[in-house]
């Protein structure tokens, strides 16, 4: 069963994305993950070719579409040629940074900060997670204090998608005793350092990074939104981040799969293909059927978004299904593979080592567990 969620202009748009990453992301692949970096280049590509920023309003440069199944494409097209890493630092970008700064930049934020975003020039950052506060983001310690002309912050964060390459970072930290808010600190401030690009399992052209903040003056003008609504905030941007990883795991299944099929309908055994053993032809119509099943949900997720109504217990119902089925798609597509599956120059090996982390961030999948629970047995009265 076909998806039935894209129009005439999205499949136009499919071929200009199918089109950049053959011509710029294919031929770099491999160089990206021996240098643990991804090219600016590509930023600025992607930019030219209209594939960032797409939401940024026509003054500040963008083209102002909100329709956010032309951001699936992109993600989808990506997916389709295992560049897991690029796909992860794009949808940080739009997904993550961009969305925070559309709904609470004031106007001379947007004009320094949005036009970036299209063109590429500026990567993005989001600095929550410390090393003693994961999911449970009460517990950080960085701080900002409040001096005349702005703020003071000190403190550090890890595990920041495009640390290292980053030209703008929102950071989350704590302006009061119970009081939590988000400090915009960009390249080149005084204090503001970044420390190791971190060793991963997976997702090794993605550079992730530890960053510090040792008496960084952010000026009043660097402040997003209102003081003391950070966690106000990052609340309203939780169905569209966890929506990003879920599309990203169900992009990924699909991708696999095709792989799978592919390579068991070619490949022999006792004179036979594998694909005609009954055990894993009937293995990969189970995976068929689940991930059919799952891109019906997932459709609905991104309607409902583009029509403002996806609540977060939606997303993170997504986020967890769609993340442990690109684990087992995956897991399967490696079995069948046989050794060449464990061997890092064939894509679903590479893929398997990207995937883990998807069960982790953006909250673990127990963690979603956790909030469809208390949906699931809130008393409504």
């Amino acid at each position: 069963m076909e998806s039935d969620l894209f129009e005439a202009d999205h499949e136009e748009y499919r071929k200009v994305v199918a089109e950049f990453v053959q011509r710029h992301v294919v031929p770099h692949l491999d160089r990206w993950t021996e240098q643990r970096l991804i090219d600016r280049d590509v930023w600025r590509e992607a930019g030219r070719q209209g594939l960032l920023g797409q939401a940024v309003p026509e003054e500040h440069g963008g083209p102002g579409v909100t329709d956010y199944r032309f951001r699936m494409i992109t993600q989808l097209e990506i997916a389709r040629v295992g560049a897991s890493a690029l796909q992860s630092g794009f949808s940080t970008n739009d997904d993550i940074v961009l969305s925070y700064l559309l709904r609470h930049a004031d106007a001379d934020q947007a004009k320094r900060w949005l036009p970036g975003f299209v063109t590429g020039e500026t990567i993005g950052a989001i600095a929550m997670t410390e090393p003693g506060a994961g999911s449970d983001l009460r517990g950080i310690a960085t701080t900002a204090t409040r001096v005349d002309g702005g703020w003071v912050l000190n403190g550090s964060k890890t595990f920041i998608t495009s640390g290292i390459l980053a030209d703008l970072v929102i950071v989350f930290a704590r302006t009061g005793d119970n009081e939590f808010s988000l400090l915009v600190v960009e390249d080149g401030a005084e204090g503001f350092s970044r420390g190791r690009k971190l060793d991963k399992v997976g997702l090794h052209a993605q550079d992730t990074a530890e960053l510090f903040f040792d008496g960084v003056h952010v000026p009043d003008e660097n402040v997003l939104g209102e003081i003391g609504r950070g966690f106000a905030y990052l609340m309203q941007s939780l169905p569209l981040e966890r929506l990003g990883i879920a599309i990203a795991g169900q992009a990924s299944a699909e991708a696999v799969l095709g792989w799978t099929v592919d390579y068991v309908k070619e490949r022999t055994a006792f004179r036979k293909r594998i694909a005609d053993f009954q055990v894993p032809a009937h293995r990969l119509a189970e995976l068929r059927t689940a991930v059919e099943v799952s891109r019906t949900y997932v459709d609905r997720c991104v309607r409902e978004l583009n029509a403002g109504t996806l609540t977060a217990v939606d997303a993170a119902k997504a986020k967890a299904w769609c993340t442990q089925l690109q684990h087992d798609v995956i897991d399967v597509g490696v079995q069948l593979h046989g050794g060449y599956g464990y061997m890092m120059e064939y894509p679903v090996a590479r893929a398997f080592v990207d995937a883990r982390v998807q069960r982790i961030y953006g909250g673990t999948n127990e963690i979603m567990m956790e909030i469809v629970q208390r949906d699931l047995l809130a008393d409504r009265g």
